[in-house]
């Protein structure tokens, strides 16, 4: 009687380690978030451009028909959109900041992955939020016949510019809100002056030239502005994307002090 040949095993699959980890993990938490915010409402993702929607609606109104002002480039849905999109991942990653380790403290405190990750999963969802929410301006963009231009290139600029500034804003707001519960409201607060102080709803070049310097030094402005430039050429000013792009990775490299600072006493407060 012959004895049974041994098949030789598979090697195992290694597991995965540093950035290929990280990744991994980011991604499933990203997934996860999105899940949750669609599965439970019956519009899902209509939710995400309902909000961009109404209020380019009100302000088209309010500008164009009661007011008759110009405070930004023609067809002005499109001028709107273009900039209230993009403020919603900024707006939305910066609010949700505020909450990104109490809302799900015990597995910050259980799990051994880098903190960040819970603060680059907001940042990832928003950002896929927006990028799902481009068709609407796409559409519109036909619709009223805005003509797309070259410097439609800067556009993947613009979202590494963002998402850079964003990181940095909620490394900073992210562990602070912790030991400082008041910095939440302050935030909403904040939020509510910057939609007004940056270029949304009005052009740069509308502002009084004294106001121009003070403009550039939001970082906002030059990154909308490569925003606008594949439909309106004219919104690009050099020194305002020079000027944004310095100022969000110093905002990046501010935050990962703060957030290396606090990482410790933020475990034991949670």
């Amino acid at each position: 009687m012959t004895a049974p040949t041994l098949q030789p095993s598979a090697p195992a699959r290694p597991r995965p380690r540093g950035f290929e980890r990280y990744r991994q993990v980011l991604w499933l938490l990203t997934k996860r978030d999105l899940k949750v915010r669609y599965s439970t409402n019956v519009l899902g993702y209509l939710w995400s451009i309902l909000d961009p929607l109404l209020m380019s609606g009100i302000y088209f109104f309010v500008f164009t028909q009661v007011f008759h002002r110009n405070v930004g480039e023609k067809p002005y849905i499109v001028f709107l959109l273009s900039g209230l999109l993009a403020w919603q991942w900024f707006n939305g990653t910066v609010s949700d900041a505020t909450k990104a380790f109490t809302s799900d403290a015990k597995l910050v405190r259980s799990t051994k992955i880098p903190r960040t990750i819970w603060m680059g999963r907001i940042v990832m969802s928003k950002g896929i939020e927006f990028l799902l929410s481009l068709p609407v301006l796409v559409i519109f963009a036909l619709v009223t016949g805005a003509p797309v231009h070259w410097q439609v290139v800067y556009f993947p600029l613009a979202i590494v510019l963002q998402a850079v500034l964003v990181t940095g804003l909620g490394l900073i707001i992210a562990p602070l809100v912790v030991f400082f519960r008041d910095l939440e409201r302050a935030v909403k607060l904040i939020l509510r002056f910057l939609f007004y102080a940056s270029p949304i709803i009005y052009s740069t070049k509308s502002l009084p030239e004294s106001f121009h310097l003070v403009a550039a030094f939001n970082p906002l402005s030059g990154i909308f502005g490569l925003y606008r430039s594949a439909f309106f050429p004219d919104q690009l000013s050099l020194w305002e994307v020079v000027i944004g792009a310095l100022l969000s990775f110093v905002i990046l490299g501010v935050g990962v002090l703060v957030f290396r600072a606090c990482e410790r006493a933020v475990l034991k407060e949670i």
